[in-house]
């Protein structure tokens, strides 16, 4: 049998095939983390949480005993200690944070960022603040970010954004199980009107509210685990094999 003219072509994977950035929101305990950086190890990108620059300005504020309830203040402060954030292959999630030159990287999991920082993202003088630092991290690398408005305000020409969602229930009882996981005291109610309540919150703020960009391809989780969801993100991803 002879030999055909020319051997056949693999499959190749092609990065400039790929949206440089991704976008993943969605309301609290969806999956966003889990699904974000499961996805940004599979196809070699960044992961980030833009929630680690609230925590920053969090840690500064009661490091700087600026109270959490005065908007300007906060975005004064973020702007007297720029907040960067930088790749790093020897951190859990891949990058450091440092504010005003300083690396607080270990700090921005405390507790008592943990109690605050909600009540610091709420103001929109904190949110105009704070974007050009989430914007930076997407500068010159590929990222998948994860948040409530990467789709909508941080990132709008995103080239590929999702929008993640799943049932309250379903949340409050992911979020109940995990707590139970970690060895924490937990009770399904206040877990369920926890839930409820944010929800209300981050869907009904005047500033950055949140809710699906017009473009993006919206999920619905309940019957899904993290790597269901992977796979429904990377079918509308032109990957190669």
């Amino acid at each position: 049998m002879s030999a055909p003219d020319s051997p056949p072509t693999p499959a190749v994977h092609l990065r400039a095939t790929l949206p440089r950035a991704i976008a993943i929101d969605g309301p609290a305990a969806v999956g966003k983390s889990t699904v974000g950086r499961a996805l940004a190890d599979r196809l070699g990108y960044l992961y980030f949480d833009t929630g680690a620059i609230y925590r920053a300005l969090t840690w500064l504020a009661l490091e700087n005993e600026v109270p959490v309830s005065d908007g300007p203040a906060l975005a004064q402060l973020a702007t007297a200690h720029p907040i960067i954030v930088q790749p790093s292959a020897d951190t859990p999630d891949g990058y450091r944070v440092t504010a005003g030159g300083r690396d607080i990287t270990d700090r921005l999991r405390a507790p008592a960022v943990d109690a605050q920082i909600s009540a610091i993202s709420q103001h929109a003088a904190v949110r105009a603040a704070l974007l050009d630092a989430q914007r930076a991290v997407a500068d010159g690398t590929s990222v998948v970010m994860v948040g409530r408005d990467i789709g909508t305000i941080v990132l709008p020409d995103a080239g590929l954004k999702i929008f993640l969602e799943a049932s309250p229930i379903e949340r409050a009882r992911r979020r109940y199980r995990e707590r139970l996981r970690r060895g924490e005291s937990a009770d399904w109610s206040d877990e369920l009107a926890s839930t409820v309540a944010r929800d209300a919150r981050d869907r009904g703020r005047a500033n950055a509210p949140l809710v699906a960009a017009p473009d993006a391809i919206v999920l619905h989780t309940d019957d899904l685990d993290a790597a269901g969801v992977v796979a429904a993100i990377l079918a509308h991803i032109d990957i190669g094999s």
